[in-house]
């Protein structure tokens, strides 16, 4: 099993992000950021609560003020235990208290916040109703580039993580294919990305044959043939920080026409790779790679995004499609993955993981983006 490569993230560093995002709510006419339990709160504090309940747990956030987090009394020994627990001042609150008469005594009476997204009606309606002259926008509206910029240490985790599902292709492209359901072989993935140190796997998509025509096929009973072309497209999380990647793969030989196509969305790819640079538009990296395969007569077969953000989660912003435009910086990871998807025949998909650097990108997934022959 390979080893944890965890960085130590200290108080000073969470101290630093969550002055960062009080800033820049402050910069977007927000009042404060109040960030319940999920990808958010672990980013910013450390604290990933035991278990989400309907007690109201709740970072709030503002320019100029401390943080502070409010926790029920119960589960206040955890929180302390945070690593961002320094960088903060904790409120906890009892069984038969009014946590939202305590929140709402740090919010400005009028002012309008960014909540997160995954926070629970049951909570923003408690505090509508405690502070009614406020208002409230989705975190992700508010502020979609809040984590899209890695620093240093975040991009040895994304990279580290994106090493570790190379690996685990290298693998599975050994194992047998023919003669076994899609089922067994998203076991084989599930299993090789444990090994290589993830502690969550998000998805192992493993679509076969006709299977590869749906872009989010689940894996199923269908036994893979001789003959087929497989889309395996596979992540999850390593320590903390998460990987994606996709490579089709073809059980014996394949056709003249399945190589081309496969060739189409590997040209694609490198389109869509060769447009990252800062300062380029997210849209850009769409146009290139989907101007491939149009050009090539697909257009219609290429059915979703070209990518999109990764980081904390497997999916956030930013995206990589028409209409964004928003500058790429230094430090961003996204996907780059378009596909052609032949309905009823076949599906093709290649993906990599991308930072923009200082004068373009870098690949966080290396394995061959050639058409991988198994059996």
């Amino acid at each position: 099993m390979t080893g944890s490569t965890a960085a130590s993230f200290t108080a000073d560093d969470y101290r630093a992000r969550m002055e960062r995002a009080a800033r820049t709510a402050a910069e977007a006419g927000l009042a404060g950021l109040l960030v319940a339990p999920g990808p958010d709160l672990v980013w910013l504090t450390g604290y990933a609560p035991p278990a989400v309940t309907e007690r109201l747990t709740l970072l709030v956030l503002a320019a100029g003020q401390d943080p502070v987090l409010v926790v029920p009394a119960l589960e206040a020994p955890d929180a302390q235990k945070a690593a961002g627990a320094p960088a903060l001042t904790l409120r906890d609150w009892t069984d038969g208290k009014d946590p939202y008469a305590a929140t709402a005594a740090l919010l400005d009476a009028s002012g309008r916040f960014g909540i997160s997204d995954n926070a629970w009606a049951l909570h923003l309606l408690a505090l509508q109703q405690a502070v009614p002259g406020s208002s409230y926008t989705s975190l992700t509206e508010a502020l979609p580039m809040l984590r899209a910029v890695k620093d240093a240490a975040e991009l040895e985790l994304m990279t580290a993580a994106g090493a570790a599902a190379d690996a685990t292709f290298e693998e599975i492209r050994n194992v047998p294919f023919a003669g076994r359901r899609e089922s067994e072989v998203a076991a084989d993935l599930d299993r090789l990305l444990r090994r290589h140190g993830h502690e969550t796997v998000d998805f192992t998509i493993v679509a076969s044959g006709p299977n590869g025509a749906n872009p989010h096929h689940e894996a199923g009973d269908r036994v893979i043939e001789r003959g087929d072309m497989v889309v395996l497209d596979f992540g999850g999380l390593k320590d903390g920080y998460g990987s994606d990647t996709s490579r089709t793969v073809h059980v014996g030989e394949p056709t003249d026409a399945e190589r081309r196509v496969h060739d189409i969305v590997r040209e694609a790819q490198e389109a869509g790779f060769r447009a990252v640079r800062p300062g380029a538009a997210c849209q850009d990296v769409d146009r290139a790679a989907r101007a491939v395969i149009a050009d090539a007569g697909y257009g219609e077969y290429f059915i979703h995004r070209t990518g999109h953000g990764i980081g904390v989660t497997t999916h956030e912003p930013p995206y990589m499609i028409e209409g964004e435009e928003r500058p790429l910086v230094p430090g961003m990871c996204f996907s780059v993955e378009p596909g052609i998807y032949l309905p009823g025949r076949f599906g093709v998909r290649i993906e990599d993981i991308v930072t923009v650097t200082e004068d373009g990108g870098r690949r966080l997934n290396t394995t061959s983006r050639e058409l991988v022959i198994v059996e």
